[in-house]
């Protein structure tokens, strides 16, 4: 059976994104009088994955435009007013692939997901032979890398002569991140800029450990900033002068202030997710806004919640991946490195921009649980964790997080992939906290 996860259709190419599932689901998705912009990324497989999503679309009445291999955010650029359909697997190994769908620049919500998986599940089948789609091409590449750059220019700094390097992972931001951050002006060096399914040059998840090059370039030459991106340019991570990681959530901090103080609404709302940084809520508060949080992977949904209250969106990430939404309701990676850009021109560097925020230790782990057991752990644990840490405030929309009083905090929620609950904590006394809630987690797990 096909399953959205959290990101769309995600797997091996060989028994789960087949380009039968492609056809199965251009069947489910199109429909007659609808336009369908097509991209892929760099991955071997995407050419035959595209020929078999675009035969299930036509037959099913739509007509397809192809852009051909693209960052994911151009395709979703290209969707506004339309449709659109991005096969990548993100940052996942080569041997796999995946399905992404848009609606008007924005992912589809889980609505629209259950309503293609009720489709496929009934079965699909072609329209009337005479209803069927045409298929086209369109570039849209440069129109979208300009668009990124004009809205850049909305923010502070002039990025001329700053010297960034930028590791592609031989990924989709190869042909968008570096021609944008030229065209604002700034020195650019790269790093596996050329697309490569294979991605000879480091695994296409940006961590730590596989930006190790970029980090040791940047360490070692005379360079401001380094900028790594996953394989489809919808991730960003940012590297300092001295070639060390920033935090995913301190980025994440940096951006929600100062889209909070540009607003000029009267109730700014930055929407995140559960696993985020209490860090972000104290530079989002200190700005005049506040912070509203949504399920992992749902950041279109929390804004239009937001919207639909009548509340103003200033900006919407997680951990690694925005949303801006004045420009757009994608996650894009190249928006954000352009923006970024220009705040570190403005402050002179990455260390004034992180000078206001409050770091503290942040550690996640992963507590073993068969997936039969999580339901019933995780219901002893909306009692258990609370009783355990009674100083705190407690939310259980998407797990359970436990605020304390001294900026701390602790979330719980289960895998949706693998056999565990996992943990996330932040606190200036992170093994104390990691060990007592962790008890507390094996404790339900064994019942």
């Amino acid at each position: 059976m096909i399953r959205f996860g959290t990101a769309g259709i995600r797997g091996p190419v060989r028994d789960s994104v087949t380009p039968a599932t492609c056809l199965a689901v251009g069947q489910a998705a199109g429909e007659a009088g609808m336009t369908v912009v097509l991209g892929r990324d760099g991955r071997e497989t995407g050419g035959a994955l595209a020929d078999a999503m675009a035969a299930g679309l036509e037959s099913a009445g739509a007509d397809v435009i192809r852009l051909g291999v693209v960052p994911t955010p151009t395709v979703a650029f290209a969707s506004q007013d339309r449709y659109g359909v991005m096969l990548t697997a993100s940052h996942n190994p080569p041997p796999d692939n995946g399905i992404k769908l848009f609606e008007d620049g924005v992912e589809y919500d889980r609505g629209a997901e259950t309503r293609i998986e009720t489709a496929l599940q009934d079965g699909t089948n072609p329209a009337e032979w005479d209803a069927w789609g045409e298929s086209t091409t369109e570039s849209v590449l440069d129109r979208y890398r300009e668009a990124v750059v004009e809205y850049a220019r909305r923010f502070e700094g002039d990025p001329v002569g700053l010297r960034v390097a930028v590791d592609c992972g031989n990924g989709m931001a190869s042909v968008a991140t570096p021609q944008v951050l030229s065209n604002l002006g700034a020195a650019v060096t790269t790093l596996n800029a050329n697309v490569d399914g294979h991605f000879p040059g480091r695994g296409s998840k940006p961590t730590p450990e596989t930006l190790s090059d970029l980090r040791a370039f940047v360490a070692d030459g005379p360079y401001d900033v380094g900028i790594g991106h996953d394989g489809d340019a919808d991730r960003i991570v940012i590297v300092d002068e001295s070639g060390e990681v920033v935090h995913e959530d301190t980025i994440l901090a940096i951006l929600a202030e100062r889209y909070t103080r540009k607003n000029d609404a009267a109730d700014p709302v930055v929407v995140t997710t559960p696993n985020a940084s209490a860090r972000i809520d104290e530079r989002v508060e200190a700005a005049g806004g506040r912070v509203e949080r949504v399920r992992l992977g749902a950041l279109h949904e929390g804004i239009a919640r937001v919207r639909e209250s009548g509340g103003t969106v200033a900006f919407a990430a997680e951990p690694w991946k925005h949303i801006h939404p004045a420009f757009g309701g994608w996650i894009d990676g190249v928006a954000s490195a352009a923006i970024l850009t220009r705040l570190v021109t403005d402050a002179g560097g990455i260390a004034p921009l992180r000078e206001p925020i409050t770091e503290r230790p942040y550690r996640k782990v992963a507590v073993d649980c068969p997936d039969e057991r999580k339901e019933a752990t995780m219901a002893r644990l909306e009692t258990t964790l609370p009783a355990a840490f009674s100083e705190a405030a407690v939310e259980t929309d998407y797990g359970v997080r436990l605020e304390r009083p001294d900026g701390s905090w602790l979330l719980v929620r289960p895998s949706g992939t693998e056999p565990y609950i996992r943990l996330y904590a932040e606190s200036e006394e992170i093994d104390a906290l990691i060990a007592e809630a962790t008890a507390v987690i094996e404790s339900a797990v064994d019942g």
